[in-house]
């Protein structure tokens, strides 16, 4: 079986789909995320991750782009996560606060089917900048050393 080829058509067609099961638009997406950061940057752990963002507009635009490139497959983002989110200095308190508040925001904010398509997107995010940015913290592994002979 051949893989089915990514065009535009295709995510055009995906996109609707899951407009229409969802409930979520390129707006409401934007909607979510103004309500989420504007809560984030107001909440005494993430806030301070937000501190250098010195264009709040051209952050919301970049935002709204990953996140209607990831939830509404539009294929309009072109950035790198990981290395922006290498800076800040993360700890998995982080992750576990920012999925709770996402998970509070799009609950209040989109339909049951909206909240969950988001959520899952979310967690996927959160569980690979978690992964990808803070090192494990495993024991030394000793490797013992052979006698001269």
């Amino acid at each position: 079986m051949h893989p089915i080829p990514e065009t535009a058509d295709r995510r055009a067609a995906l996109g609707a789909e899951i407009t229409a099961r969802t409930g979520l638009d390129a707006a409401t997406v934007e909607a979510v995320l103004r309500a989420f950061y504007g809560a984030a940057r107001q909440d005494p752990l993430l806030g301070p991750a937000f501190a250098g963002v010195e264009d709040w507009e051209a952050h919301i635009a970049n935002l709204a782009r990953f996140w209607s490139s990831v939830a509404l497959m539009t294929g309009d983002y072109r950035g790198q996560p990981m290395q922006a989110h290498r800076p800040l200095a993360l700890t998995p308190a982080h992750f576990a606060r920012w999925l709770e508040l996402f998970e509070d925001t799009v609950r209040a904010w989109l339909t049951p089917e909206g909240a969950e398509h988001m959520l899952e997107r979310a967690r996927r995010i959160a569980r690979s900048l978690e992964m990808g940015l803070i090192p494990l913290n495993l024991p030394v592994r000793r490797v013992p050393v052979a006698e001269p002979a």
